[in-house]
């Protein structure tokens, strides 16, 4: 979990002869567990908040807005892709430009705004269909300016949140994993309450009161932040790494006619050591080493780079062949998260076509579903750290713990048997009306893989990206959840157009053959995934062995 916090003291790719600035006085005085409360009461708040929009967000579109059932899923699954994909770009804007403190201030202001432009279109009769009739263009200008604002929020700010608060304990690393203990437990806590206390709240007391609710519990989460400003530390913004990384690639592009990839290489700062053939570029990907070799005019007198963009130092050029290097595993990652975006929705439009009535009195929420998703991953990541790992340390020869890739392996499995149990659960629904019971055991078996290789994925990442990048090692998770919900996106409305499986009244579609469709793509994916396991190649030069792919 330390990959959350904010980026390493690499500074191989910032400017090679800047140092960094010396700490203030007041830098010293600041930080610590004293900004813990608000930061984790911030981030309580904005999870409330997320939590009470996103997950009805489909029973809110098709109710109000009278948006078909698909087309409401197929909007959910691109407000999902934007939440996900906007870390990484927080992550960069604070480490750039504006620093934590600033990104989250305003981009929970930006939730803020969005939650009153929700409200305004319940409250207000101009901004809202009536109930047989089809929304206007500017009251769908209001509706996704407010989804766009919410979701900027949210993505602005869960991420940066947990650097910002591993950054106070700069000096205190051993209470770190505290910190994320603490930090995940509060937004978990809050996803729960929010998909089941907000969203019944929407379901029968009315959207008015439930998005009220989301107002004052980010207004209240703004103004702790703030009033914590004096406690926190701020960190100095730097250069961003991707800078760096495009750098090589416009080098070696512009030195691509260099009839070699050796010579005499620049190693920044430690320019003048003399250098052996182990601290000379690798020979994989070799075009990219002419990105680091010397040729007349790259270095001025005093010895600093004359053209940056045409020379790099090797620790960057090794940087980029990291990054290049576990593509094909991100791109597995991908693939495992498309079926997984695809069933959330359908899921839901499932739960509205079942008998929700747990009593007589007691109707469940349909947006609510998902809280046991939630709640098998919490259970999950809890008896892996103290079951499992344990166990598996025991039982194997030289106490191995269990690696990133058998992890995110692990998840594969847990994937595709989901998908496989949606697939029989529908078949039994459309022949018969069932409980909204029968649809928990896919949202817990979902739930279970993601408790292997989300953790999974995050390690690797942070165990294998260049040092210049272990600060965004989470973001670029959260990043990749997004393109896998807008690839999910695409893969529904291709169905839609060559099957007739997925009409808006579900009960005439075949719900279940868009789960094996996703079964199949899961276990293609989990055998590309074992070839590229095979393959891979660790930074410390090991090779996956043949039980570790297993």
């Amino acid at each position: 979990m330390t990959s959350l916090h904010g980026g390493g003291n690499n500074t191989s790719l910032s400017s090679d002869r800047e140092a960094p600035p010396p700490p203030t006085a007041t830098a010293h005085r600041r930080g610590g567990w004293i900004t813990t409360p608000f930061i984790i009461a911030t981030l309580f708040g904005l999870t409330v908040v997320a939590g009470g929009w996103s997950a009805n967000l489909i029973v809110f579109l098709i109710n109000e807005f009278n948006i078909e059932r698909i087309d409401a899923a197929q909007i959910s699954n691109v407000v999902s892709g934007c939440v996900n994909f906007f870390p990484l770009l927080a992550a960069v804007a604070a480490d750039s430009l504006f620093g934590c403190f600033s990104v989250i201030w305003i981009s929970s202001l930006l939730s803020l705004l969005g939650l009153i432009l929700f409200q305004l279109t319940v409250a207000v009769d101009g901004l809202k269909p009536g109930p047989t009739e089809p929304a206007s263009g500017g009251q769908y200008a209001v509706l996704y300016s407010g989804m766009i604002l919410a979701s900027i929020g949210l993505g602005g700010t869960r991420f940066t949140l947990a650097t910002m608060g591993a950054n106070q304990l700069a000096k205190q690393q051993q209470q770190q994993a505290t910190f994320f203990n603490w930090y995940f437990f509060s937004m978990y806590s809050a996803s729960f309450l929010s998909s089941t206390a907000i969203v019944y709240v929407e379901d029968n007391v009315g959207w008015r009161w439930g998005f009220g609710i989301g107002m004052a519990a980010n207004a209240l989460a703004l103004a702790l932040f703030l009033i914590g400003a004096p406690y926190y530390s701020r960190e100095e913004t730097r250069a961003s790494p991707f800078t760096g990384l495009l750098r090589v690639a416009v080098a070696a592009f512009r030195k691509r006619k260099m009839k070699t990839t050796t010579g005499d290489y620049y190693y920044g700062d430690d320019d003048g050591v003399k250098r052996g053939d182990e601290d000379a570029p690798t020979n994989w990907f070799s075009q990219l080493n002419r990105a680091a070799v010397k040729v007349e005019g790259d270095i001025l007198p005093n010895g600093s780079v004359a053209r940056p963009w045409k020379l790099c130092t090797v620790q960057q050029v090794e940087d980029l062949k990291s990054v290049i290097k576990i593509l094909p595993l991100w791109s597995s990652s991908i693939f495992l998260g498309t079926p997984i975006g695809v069933q959330l929705s359908l899921t839901i439009l499932q739960a509205l076509a079942s008998d929700r009535r747990l009593t007589s009195t007691f109707t469940f929420s349909a947006g609510s579903i998902i809280i046991f998703s939630f709640l098998s991953t919490a259970l999950g990541v809890v008896l892996i750290d103290r079951c499992l790992r344990p166990a598996w340390k025991r039982l194997t020869p030289g106490n191995k713990d269990l690696t990133p890739l058998q992890l995110i392996g692990i998840g594969h499995v847990f994937n595709f048997a989901s998908m496989a149990l949606s697939a029989v659960v529908e078949a039994r629904r459309r022949r018969h009306l069932i409980s909204v019971m029968w649809l928990v055991p896919q949202m817990v078996v979902v739930g279970l893989g993601e408790a292997f290789h989300f953790p999974g994925q995050v390690g690797l990442y942070y165990q294998e990206f260049p040092a210049c990048l272990k600060g965004v090692a989470t973001a670029m998770v959260a990043m990749l959840v997004g393109v896998a919900f807008y690839l999910s996106t695409a893969v529904v409305d291709f169905m839609r157009r060559v099957t007739v499986w997925l009409p808006d009244d579900i009960d005439e579609g075949r719900l279940d053959y868009v789960y094996w469709v996703m079964v199949v793509i899961g276990v293609a994916n989990f055998g590309y995934f074992l070839v590229i396991s095979w393959l891979y190649h660790y930074k410390n030069g090991e090779v996956v062995s043949k039980d570790e792919v297993a």
